[in-house]
């Protein structure tokens, strides 16, 4: 089942937010949008949290799980 999960990411510039995005491109059946001013990363999937977050930490930026939306 596909679940809406947000998380907060340490991105400060475009250049964050890039990397992020690149990232998450290389996982299939994942829809995603980026908020760089508030810092957030929705992420629409059905792999399980510990795989995105361990995903999203590819970027090398803090990223904290903020729950199912």
């Amino acid at each position: 089942m596909t679940q809406k999960h947000e998380f907060e990411v340490a991105m400060t510039c475009e250049g964050c937010s890039g990397a992020v995005t690149r990232i998450l491109n290389k996982l299939e059946d994942v829809k995603f949008e980026i908020d760089l001013p508030n810092r957030l990363v929705w992420i629409e999937s059905d792999r399980d949290v510990a795989f995105l977050t361990d995903t999203l930490k590819k970027c090398g930026k803090e990223v904290k799980y903020n729950g199912a939306k």
